[in-house]
């Protein structure tokens, strides 16, 4: 045990999902004759923890586009609808330290499913489908072992280029340099030659 080290660190220590199906019932302004149409769009949310579980609360739009006047016009009508989803979180460790960091990911943004007129005739009855996946992101114990001595995988280390390129460089450079001193040593003999043949004459 002596080797044995707790480490504190984040990870997720909770998820949870859930998929929601919600039947809203939307009054508009004329008596409809039938439904042409129906989308969601402007979802936004936001979520907290809540014990052991996460309440995720929203909004969006529902556009409903419907004939009425014995289908001789047309009009859409759009309503704003709130909503508030409890999450249950399933823990995979006993012992965590609390935390409220939650992560939310729409699995399925919010859909129209089933947009119907009710009985009375006068409102939309507009089933609503959506799903989540939370986490939740706290401080967890990691135990490490720890080992006396130093410890290390062994290193590759391959020289045999930098050795054939750092030859084939001083070669050249000694080539170079050898036929400078060639070229030096003619130059020289050449006008001592000059001199002499001077001289004679």
């Amino acid at each position: 045990m002596k080797r044995l080290r707790q480490i504190v660190t984040k990870a997720v220590v909770a998820k949870g999902k859930k998929r929601t199906e919600s039947s809203e019932v939307l009054r508009p302004s004329n008596v409809p004759t039938s439904i042409l149409g129906c989308w969601v769009i402007n979802h936004h949310y936001s979520a907290k923890k809540v014990g052991k579980y996460v309440e995720v609360s929203g909004k969006f739009d529902v556009n409903v586009w419907y004939a009425y006047n014995n289908h001789s016009r047309t009009a859409v009508h759009t309503e704003t609808v709130h909503y508030k989803d409890r999450i249950k979180l399933h823990y995979r460790d006993e012992e965590i330290i609390e935390t409220n960091d939650c992560h939310v990911r729409v699995l399925q943004q919010p859909n129209c499913v089933e947009a119907i007129i009710t009985q009375n005739g006068e409102c939309f009855n507009i089933v609503i489908e959506r799903d989540f996946l939370v986490e939740v992101i706290g401080e967890t114990k990691v135990v490490v072992s720890v080992h006396p001595i130093e410890f290390e995988e062994e290193w590759r280390f391959d020289d045999n280029d930098d050795d054939e390129s750092s030859s084939s460089s001083s070669s050249s450079s000694s080539s170079s340099s050898s036929s400078e001193a060639i070229n030096f040593g003619k130059g020289k003999f050449g006008h001592i030659s000059d001199e002499s043949s001077s001289f004679h004459r």
